[in-house]
């Protein structure tokens, strides 16, 4: 199994002062989130790790030459980093199409090693989206809707007609089949081919759902502490409610 793990992006949001850090390199617990990352993945049996860097990438280099991780990860550079995430998953195709499973991670996440071991469970390969059905509406969260079991809809904005059994957000972490790797790794080279670069890689996961061509499965982590750092607050946040329960 190899996993990508997306963390090419600047982070605006973040408001960080200068010179920013980019957001696998921010620390929790005396570890950063990118670390975090490394010692779970290994934990969880995983051989093969590919980061996606762009926006200060040397700091990234520097940091995982001097830590003690238990994976040396291969880079992949995306020089057009300001884009969207689905040219930064383009970039990776060759990991994408090496074979075997894999998973795609958001570097910018601070979660319990329940949810590793959720989306790695089971020896059969699957096409697997987490969902975490109690988040705070809006228009910030991805969110996935399913319906008797089946994942049919993942985006942030929904249409209004929508009927699902169950609707949560997605936790920005996707396992793949060897198939299901190769159909994405087609579909994210159409995105940049076509010019569409600027898209997050999620638009590219949401249109292989919903060709249903590959089926998926869900697995509820509802219960679970993770939290995604886009915002000052989610800092904040991740200290005080997320890391003392890790």
């Amino acid at each position: 199994m190899r996993a990508i793990i997306l963390a090419a992006g600047v982070g605006l949001r973040l408001q960080q002062p200068e010179p920013q850090l980019p957001k696998c390199l921010l620390q929790f617990g005396g570890r950063s989130l990118l670390e975090r990352h490394l010692h779970l993945l290994g934990r969880a049996g995983v051989e093969e790790v590919v980061v996606v860097l762009g926006f200060h990438y040397q700091m990234v280099e520097a940091h995982l030459a001097s830590v003690g991780a238990p994976l040396r990860p291969q880079i992949v550079l995306n020089p057009r980093f300001e884009l969207g995430s689905v040219l930064s998953l383009d970039t990776a195709a060759a990991a994408l199409t090496g074979g075997g499973e894999v998973l795609i991670m958001d570097a910018d996440v601070l979660y319990h090693e329940r949810i590793m071991a959720a989306l790695v469970a089971g020896e059969e390969p699957v096409n697997r989206i987490l969902i975490d059905r109690e988040f705070e509406a809006g228009a910030e969260p991805v969110k996935v809707c399913v319906r008797a079991g089946v994942p049919f809809e993942l985006r942030k904005q929904l249409g209004a007609d929508l009927r699902y059994d169950t609707i949560g957000e997605s936790v920005g972490f996707f396992r793949f089949s060897e198939p299901g790797a190769r159909r994405l790794a087609q579909i994210t080279g159409d995105y940049v081919a076509s010019g569409r670069a600027g898209q997050p890689h999620e638009e590219a996961v949401r249109d292989m759902v919903r060709e249903a061509i590959q089926p998926f499965e869900v697995t509820d982590i509802t219960g679970t502490p993770w939290i995604e750092i886009d915002f000052p607050d989610d800092v904040q946040r991740a200290e005080r409610d997320i890391l003392p329960r890790l």
